[in-house]
């Protein structure tokens, strides 16, 4: 049976007590509340910038701005939960995986931000991103997923 040596002394009790379990387990909750919003509104996005009737416009703007706020919460409870996971056990932050991890996750509040911008702009019509591109565009929070949960899990 292999066994994972972590490259600096953890305290074992700390990382799987319950209070740490609770905190990891809703974390994780809300980062999939905080995807979900990552990967659909983009595709919102896609199909707003190919619509041109008003009643589908304005449908696009509410639904939206609802995702928006639901993702906004996912990603705030995200960030506070895992705020008090690095509270409760301070030692990971000496950790390489989770530096990295946290570059990645800021990457993640960038793109966020950016949707935030798009969304304005197609509200008011100014828009001038292509189809093309917010396919494209669509994309980046599967690769970040992808990096950050090779990081979490594998821990390189």
């Amino acid at each position: 049976m292999l066994t994972e040596e972590p490259c600096v002394a953890l305290p074992r009790r700390s990382l799987e007590s319950r209070p740490m379990l609770w905190l990891k387990a809703f974390h994780i909750v809300f980062v999939i509340t905080w995807f979900a919003g990552l990967f659909y509104l983009p595709r919102l996005f896609v199909y707003h910038v190919t619509t041109s009737d008003a009643p589908g416009l304005a449908r696009f703007v509410v639904m939206e701005r609802r995702l928006f706020m639901i993702m906004s919460l996912g990603a705030l409870l995200a960030a506070v939960f895992g705020i008090l996971m690095i509270a409760a056990a301070p030692a990971y932050l000496d950790l390489g995986w989770l530096r990295v991890k946290l570059l990645l996750v800021a990457a993640l509040v960038g793109f966020h931000a950016v949707c935030y911008r798009l969304m304005l702009e197609l509200r008011a019509g100014a828009c001038r991103r292509s189809q093309r591109w917010l396919r494209l565009f669509n994309e980046v929070p599967a690769i970040l997923l992808i990096a950050i949960v090779i990081l979490a899990v594998v821990k390189p």
